[in-house]
């Protein structure tokens, strides 16, 4: 190595470790309210949560959305950490966690769709979604967590700081893939490993994370592919043209499951939902006598009559015939 290439090297390694140090100073002092059961712990854990995020690969180049991963994440790790009765609402520390500081600057951002600032916190998480495009922390820290090495430091500074006596059972939970999040995944999936757990609904949070698992596994289990026309629709932007459509309505089933489920187009989906149209016992499609049509076209609905439904391979996955038997008697407008 030549010499300029040492000093250099030697440089940015007294960098590293300096920016290293001051992260780890603030993160194990961070502003914490103070509540009937001691300080609060949501800012400790929404950071375990975005470090986790990254290191999955889900963060999206810095981009933190509100979606089913950072939510469902947020309540996993706080069902694995917290220990007293603070309530894990996750729009506080999305929010307040702007005032927190390093050497003076904000290490976290919320970047709303109209550009404006976000001036007070939002406590639906729902609101939240629709108002804020995503969350992104400084470029340093961003660059820091790039390093598997440096994210298992932070991390375990936090935990040890914050979290001490949950420390070995949470990583013990993180290696075998167990905790709320892992389950919901595999609730919705209708996996069989789930099948005796009571996964009950409590907040708007545990709505919103199993809501948005739903309408990610049904166009991929179908390969955005409408399940009655056969059309795929993908596109190079990440936009869903195929939708998530429930048979019976969550509102009388808080059912989430994708045997609760079907992909369709928009207007198959509109059809479905207002009984214009059903699936049989042999999974084919019913077309309602109401129907009025403007004569013969390729896209006439009664042309789809007697079709079999498109399905995910793997029979798991399929709707079930209780729910589309629910859909007829309810739903459907036969003749």
């Amino acid at each position: 190595m030549k010499l300029y290439q040492y000093f250099t090297f030697h440089f940015l390694s007294l960098t590293y470790m300096n920016d290293l140090s001051i992260y780890l100073k603030a993160f194990t002092r961070l502003k914490q309210g103070i509540t009937k059961y001691g300080k609060a712990p949501h800012k400790p854990v929404f950071l375990l949560t975005l470090i986790e995020l990254i290191g999955l690969g889900l963060d999206h180049d810095n981009h933190f959305l509100v979606n089913a991963d950072l939510v469902g994440l947020f309540q996993e790790n706080w069902r694995l950490l917290v220990t007293t009765a603070n309530q894990p609402d996750f729009t506080q520390p999305f929010f307040y966690l702007q005032s927190d500081q390093v050497d003076g600057h904000s290490f976290w951002y919320i970047h709303t769709y109209t550009g404006a600032p976000m001036q007070a916190h939002i406590k639906s998480v729902s609101t939240l979604a629709c108002i804020v495009a995503y969350g992104s922390l400084s470029s340093e820290l961003y660059v820091l967590l790039q390093s598997v090495e440096t994210r298992q430091l932070i991390r375990n500074a936090i935990l040890a700081h914050y979290f001490p006596n949950q420390l070995q059972s949470y990583f013990e939970h993180k290696q075998i893939g167990d905790g709320y999040y892992h389950d919901l995944q595999a609730l919705v999936l209708n996996d069989p490993e789930v099948k005796y757990k009571h996964l009950a609904i409590h907040t708007e949070e545990d709505v919103f994370v199993r809501s948005h698992l739903f309408k990610r596994y049904i166009p991929q289990l179908y390969q955005d592919t409408c399940a009655m026309t056969g059309m795929q629709l993908r596109s190079t932007y990440n936009h869903n043209f195929i939708d998530a459509c429930h048979i019976v309505p969550f509102s009388i089933s808080h059912d989430d499951k994708v045997t609760n489920g079907l992909a369709l187009c928009p207007n198959l989906h509109r059809a479905f939902d207002r009984g214009l149209v059903a699936v049989d016992q042999d999974y084919r499609i019913l077309v309602s006598k109401h129907i009025r049509e403007l004569g013969e076209h390729p896209y006439s609905l009664k042309k789809l009559e007697g079709t079999k439904l498109i399905l995910p391979k793997i029979e798991q996955y399929h709707p079930s015939q209780e729910n589309l038997g629910w859909h007829r008697s309810e739903v459907f407008k036969e003749g």
